[in-house]
């Protein structure tokens, strides 16, 4: 595992910049209720193994990979349409079920309060990030990049990463990111962030230039200072 030498004098990061699904809210959970309507609709039962792999990514990859496992060449209005629904079915979800992962809530008000900049980093398009950042707490971020502000460049891309250093002003390679799935990982890797994954619903294999945690508790400026 290689760690970051670049840190500030005080041992803190340039900033964190943390995802949103399964990462903050246990939302990998909600995000089931749509897909999983959708497969049903489509003659086509979702399998698993075809949810794990839409994990951390954006919405064109899990449009591709829910059309391509019922056999269907979708219309442009094909899939104008299923994301129409699981855009509403998510605002529904997002607004009135997402909870915090356990201690993400915490770790979010501990970074915030040691003045380190932050970003919110998701896969999540913009207007459906807008209703999850009213549960997370829009307070808690400098600045926000989503799925659909990258050119198509999306996780496991390093494009969001570095976008949102760009934004901040900062060096990618001085940040932390904070990550829970192997697509969202292996973005912030490429960027070259130092990862702290906490896994939720797929394991994350160890790697370079990731710590893995079992959850966020406890996850504030003295933890960030022991990644040196």
């Amino acid at each position: 595992m290689t760690r970051p030498s670049t840190l500030d004098s005080d041992g803190l990061p340039a900033a964190v910049l943390w995802d949103l699904d399964g990462t903050l809210l246990d939302s990998e959970k909600l995000w089931d209720v749509p897909l999983y309507e959708l497969g049903e609709q489509l003659g086509a039962p979702l399998s698993v193994e075809t949810r794990r792999a839409m994990v951390g990514t954006n919405i064109p990859t899990t449009m591709g990979l829910l059309f391509g496992s019922a056999g269907i060449s979708p219309s442009a209005e094909q899939v104008r349409d299923a994301v129409a629904y699981v855009d509403s079915r998510m605002a529904e979800l997002f607004a009135t079920k997402a909870t915090f992962r356990p201690g993400a809530l915490e770790a979010l008000r501990s970074v915030r309060d040691s003045g380190v900049p932050t970003a919110l980093v998701t896969s999540t398009e913009r207007a459906l990030a807008e209703v999850a950042l009213d549960t997370v707490g829009r307070e808690f971020f400098d600045v926000s990049v989503c799925g659909d502000e990258v050119d198509g460049l999306n996780k496991p891309l390093p494009e969001p990463y570095l976008k949102a250093a760009r934004l901040l002003g900062v060096s990618a390679e001085r940040c932390v990111a904070v990550e829970d799935s192997p697509t969202g990982t292996a973005s912030a890797v490429a960027a070259g962030c130092l990862v702290v994954v906490v896994p939720c619903d797929v394991p994350v294999a160890a790697g370079e230039r990731r710590v893995l945690r079992d959850s966020l508790v406890g996850f504030g400026p003295e933890a960030l200072r022991a990644l040196r």
